[in-house]
């Protein structure tokens, strides 16, 4: 395992000291004994193991694939992708899940072990039986720790919060009181005050979502403070890479250009004054303490790369397709062959959204430069090759398995097994397999092709084999 880092370090003292120190963190801003630098992990080269396309240099791993896993499953983010490579591991290698007894870990409260199907309080971590916890949840560090070893590699993922409520006002219309009364979201943005309650129900997803999915309770002076969507007068800050945020959701997993090619600062983030306050410097610190590798889902690609490396895995092993994506959204940008320009309206939008949710804004720069200050340090050339090969490889995969190549809209997709829940306001993506596949072929596209839910569902009859099998009732499903 090597010499253990700070992050490690800490969580391993952490279940006899956390009654004390998460008491200290939810009343004066996370405490400066939780401030730890990120864990960042160096491993050997990567390899495709099957033979739909060649392998290119692969090379014999001298690390050992991790199997404790923590994914903080956040809202909107990518992350039903991440879990489909998740189950599809988990399910091939034989290792037991940490469950929910429904859907959610009780979101949108803390998690509580409690809520795990089939805990049991354990007294050593040697005796904790879950390898991998991955469903939504509200993180809580102390419970999760009940559950899961405290030397699990604790990862999640963020996105660029503008993407994210453009995501969130069409998919969470119908639960948020915020977004149900505003008739767009330029309307909501423009003035959101006369319509944002606080602690209202479902306004959890109106702003600073994935602030709220990490646990982090808000500063107080953010009830008053005026923000800013800016970023800080730093030189270091131009390592800082941003896709424009209107992007199609669809680009993220398609294979183009590597984003590791040339992305520059856009000058106006260069010039900028944005100061958090100390609160919420505390909390990206004691996050940093906490998760190993924060992904970006508009460096999606790039995320899985470095993913892979970190667990010692296969590219294959991350491969997949794109879960839970939205269809028919309604794009404000002009695209043309070598690049995508937003409108003015657009950069309106995104200027708002960032200002809004100021909490994620924040959040998401703190951990799109960690990402990149990983990729320095994973080599650039060699993240290209890799990011390269995954994407042949998801080619490969959707020629191989899925009807047209791509994802359909829901009315092509008769089977129930593969039809993604339909929630929100735009239609929700899913797979359709190709006839003829032999029977291996056809598990192995199954397993890439079926939605959250269902998976959920057949690694739930895995490990609890029901006395009565019993249809899927999708009526009461939650929204992933």
């Amino acid at each position: 395992m090597g010499p253990l880092s700070p992050a490690r370090t800490m969580r391993l003292w952490r279940p006899r000291s956390l009654g004390v120190a998460l008491g200290v963190f939810m009343t004066i801003g996370f405490g400066l004994q939780f401030l730890g630098g990120s864990f960042q992990r160096r491993l050997p080269g990567l390899q495709l193991r099957q033979s739909w396309i060649p392998s290119l240099g692969s090379t014999v791993k001298s690390c050992l694939p991790r199997h404790r896993l923590v994914f903080l499953k956040t809202h909107k983010s990518g992350s039903s992708s991440v879990l489909n490579l998740l189950h599809r591991y988990g399910d091939q290698q034989g290792l037991r899940f940490a469950l929910p007894a429904h859907y959610q870990f009780g979101y949108p409260k803390l998690f509580q072990a409690s809520k795990v199907k089939g805990y049991h309080p354990q007294s050593s971590d040697t005796q904790k039986p879950f390898h991998i916890l991955c469903h939504h949840m509200r993180f809580n560090l102390k419970e999760v720790l009940q559950v899961m070893p405290s030397d699990s590699f604790f990862f999640s993922i963020v996105r660029d919060p503008a993407a994210l409520a453009r995501s969130a006002f069409s998919y969470y219309k119908s639960v948020s009181s915020a977004f149900r009364k505003a008739p767009s979201l330029a309307a909501f943005l423009s003035n959101p005050q006369a319509f944002y309650k606080p602690g209202a129900r479902g306004n959890h997803y109106a702003r600073n979502l994935l602030w709220f999915d990490f646990g982090l309770p808000s500063p107080p002076e953010t009830k008053t403070m005026k923000v800013s969507p800016q970023l800080p007068r730093d030189p270091k800050s131009l390592q800082l890479h941003i896709v424009p945020s209107g992007a199609s959701p669809g680009t993220l997993l398609r294979p183009v250009t590597t984003a590791a090619d040339s992305y520059k600062q856009p000058a106006s983030l260069v010039s900028s004054d944005f100061r958090p306050s100390s609160f919420i410097q505390w909390g990206l610190a004691w996050l940093d303490s906490v998760f190993d590798l924060v992904m970006v889902a508009e460096y999606f690609d790039e995320s899985l790369v470095l993913l892979a490396d970190a667990l010692c895995w296969s590219l294959d092993d991350v491969v997949g397709f794109m879960h839970n994506a939205q269809a028919g959204k309604k794009q404000s940008l002009i695209r043309t062959a070598n690049k995508t320009v937003a409108t003015g309206e657009d950069q309106q939008l995104t200027k708002q959204a960032r200002a809004w949710n100021n909490l994620d804004w924040a959040l998401y720069i703190h951990f799109n430069r960690s990402l990149w200050a990983r990729i320095e340090q994973y080599g650039r050339s060699r993240l290209q090759r890799a990011v390269a090969e995954l994407r042949a490889r998801r080619e490969a995969l959707a020629k191989r398995c899925l009807m047209g190549g791509e994802a359909l809209d829901p009315k092509y997709i008769a089977d129930a097994k593969l039809r993604p829940l339909q929630f929100g306001s735009a239609k929700v993506l899913g797979y359709v397999l190709q006839s003829g596949l032999n029977q291996k072929d056809k598990e192995e596209c199954e397993r890439l092709a079926t939605p959250e839910l269902q998976y959920k569902d057949k690694l739930d009859a895995k490990q609890f084999p029901p006395t009565v099998s019993s249809p899927l009732k999708t009526s009461r499903l939650l929204p992933p």
